[in-house]
């Protein structure tokens, strides 16, 4: 259930503000670094879900990205490499009550981390991804990563890559997953709004987040987030309203025999009736596998909430298995199976 409905979740009392959440350690994250936008955005986003400050968990593993959990003043787990979903799946399934978010890089997810993300993501578990993709290891000093681009020159590609690239987007589709967003950290204000839709749905978020690193991999998004190409190079997706995006909202996508194409409005006889509709809610992942898959130049990179579909979660159903356990049980307890004879049944 989304938030407004959870009353299993115990609720301030008092309104919490920003300032509830920033906690007491020196932010030590470089000048620059769009992870300081990431952060700007879950304190507002936290105090305006209305969860007590203890309802809240943060964990994550390794990287820059994983010191987030000591600059939110909430409960939180710094665990290691590629292991954070692990722990977070620990963590929710032991207490329920609590809103679990889950800080990682494209590094620590995608590499050592990818086996657990896959499985996450299919198990749909009521929790909350962030994804900071620099496309870099940043705390490691500017090695690739799985996202790094073919022929990107970095420390251990001098050359450049020779690997293509993960799309996190087309990773969550194929392992069937609920709900993958996409936001960049120049749009804080876009990023504040995924953010909110992340914590509404019930089940695994992904929020990829298109992030700079400004010291080793600077303008890693620059095609879509420089001044002079960011309009034509970002589609701005919105629930029940048409794909158009460019400059002077001009183009649009359509579906055509062979996927999903560009035009322009105007052209051919265009108008806004041909232009798709997104829907994010829609079960099938078709349309939002090749929605998670466009990129620039020759396709705007599509942002905001790609697919939020309704599905079980993965901590819901084994409340359920354990409370049918303990109604058809005749073991309530220790004693019960000490004293029950030579086997144990149940």
């Amino acid at each position: 259930m989304s938030f407004e409905d959870n009353y299993t979740i115990d609720r301030s009392e008092v309104p919490l503000t920003k300032e509830d959440f920033v906690s007491d350690q020196m932010v030590k994250w470089c000048p620059g670094c769009g992870a300081h936008a990431i952060l700007n955005s879950i304190e507002k986003v936290f105090p305006a879900i209305g969860y007590k400050k203890e309802n809240f968990c943060i964990v994550s593993g390794i990287g820059c990205s994983s010191r987030f959990p000591y600059y939110v003043n909430t409960f939180g787990f710094h665990g290691i490499h590629g292991r954070a979903n692990v722990i977070a799946t620990g963590v929710k399934i032991a207490n329920p009550h609590l809103s679990v978010w889950i800080a990682t890089g494209d590094g620590d997810s995608m590499a050592i981390g990818g086996n657990h993300f896959i499985h996450i993501i299919r198990r749909n578990l009521d929790v909350n991804i962030m994804l900071f993709n620099n496309q870099i290891y940043g705390l490691t000093k500017g090695q690739y990563s799985p996202t790094s681009p073919m022929g990107a020159k970095t420390k251990t590609s001098p050359q450049g890559t020779i690997e293509q690239p993960i799309n996190p987007g087309e990773l969550v589709m194929g392992a069937q997953g609920t709900f993958f967003a996409r936001t960049i950290d120049t749009n804080p204000k876009h990023m504040t709004e995924v953010m909110f839709e992340a914590a509404r749905h019930d089940g695994t978020s992904l929020v990829e987040i298109m992030q700079n690193c400004i010291i080793f991999n600077d303008d890693a998004h620059k095609m879509i987030t420089s001044r002079e190409l960011k309009d034509d190079h970002q589609l701005m997706l919105e629930h029940g309203k048409p794909m158009i995006f460019g400059k002077n909202n001009d183009k649009g996508i359509v579906l055509g025999r062979m996927g999903l194409e560009v035009v322009s409005l105007g052209k051919n006889g265009i108008t806004e009736k041909d232009i798709l509709v997104h829907d994010m809610h829609q079960k099938d992942p078709g349309i939002h596998l090749m929605l998670a898959k466009l990129k620039p130049p020759v396709y705007p990179i599509a942002l905001g909430v790609i697919r939020a579909a309704s599905f079980p979660t993965y901590d819901d159903l084994v409340v359920e298995q354990i409370e049918y356990a303990k109604e058809n049980s005749n073991i309530k307890c220790v004693d019960d199976i000490l004293n029950s004879g030579d086997t144990w049944e149940f």
